[in-house]
């Protein structure tokens, strides 16, 4: 197991780590937190290089992605950067990458009343430049977002954040608790404190809340 304690903060740099090839040829992942090599609980960085493949696969229990850059596809069609899907517990596919992409993965991890099948191709806070934030999918007390902060953090004061809270710094940097997190940092915290959070510079954040 790795990075399995919920009740510690954890927060990775992704630019220092290395990446570790999976069991299919051309993808390769960067564990952020892991139950177990090849099953169960599961959030990653996952690199798909052009050309590449994934066997057909279920989901038992969930799929949540967030394309980060290039066009991850599977039987569903394209999805750009930007894109964010939900495959629910039950459901599978068999992805590819035709010219390469890179991904931040969730397996495994869905409450078991939560069978919503999600697909939004492209956000269009993606390629905006102000101050905004787009709601990608809320169950329960589970909340996800994609926000752009230029100035400030007024604009996180008026989310509904629980104290568990997921962030993924896309661009720009920020300091929490006096480390920094900058783009490509993965930062989990059960007790999270919007008091400790200070944005550096223009900051673009996946953001998720009231899950864990």
């Amino acid at each position: 197991m790795f990075n399995m304690d919920f009740a510690l903060s954890v927060l990775m740099d992704t630019n220092k780590m290395d990446w570790i090839a999976s069991p299919m040829a051309g993808v390769y992942r960067k564990p952020l937190a892991r139950e177990d090599a090849e099953r169960g609980h599961a959030t990653s960085l996952v690199r798909y290089e052009a050309g590449s493949v994934f066997r057909p696969h279920p989901h038992p229990l969930g799929e949540e992605i967030l394309v980060l850059e290039g066009v991850f596809s599977d039987e569903k069609g394209d999805f750009c950067a930007g894109s964010y899907f939900r495959n629910p517990p039950g459901t599978s596919h068999a992805p590819y990458s035709k010219n390469g992409c890179l991904l931040l993965v969730k397996l495994h991890q869905f409450q078991a009343t939560d069978l919503n099948q999600v697909c939004i191709h492209s956000s269009d806070i993606w390629f905006s430049q102000s101050s905004a934030v787009c709601p990608l999918y809320e169950y329960g007390e589970e909340r996800v977002w994609l926000i752009r902060i230029e100035k400030g953090k007024d604009i996180l004061a008026s989310l509904q954040l629980s104290e568990a809270v997921e962030l993924f710094v896309i661009s720009g940097g920020a300091v929490y608790q006096d480390r920094s997190i900058l783009a490509g940092t993965w930062l989990r915290v059960g007790d999270f404190d919007l008091n400790d959070l200070h944005i550096q510079s223009a900051c673009f954040l996946w953001l998720k809340s009231g899950h864990f």
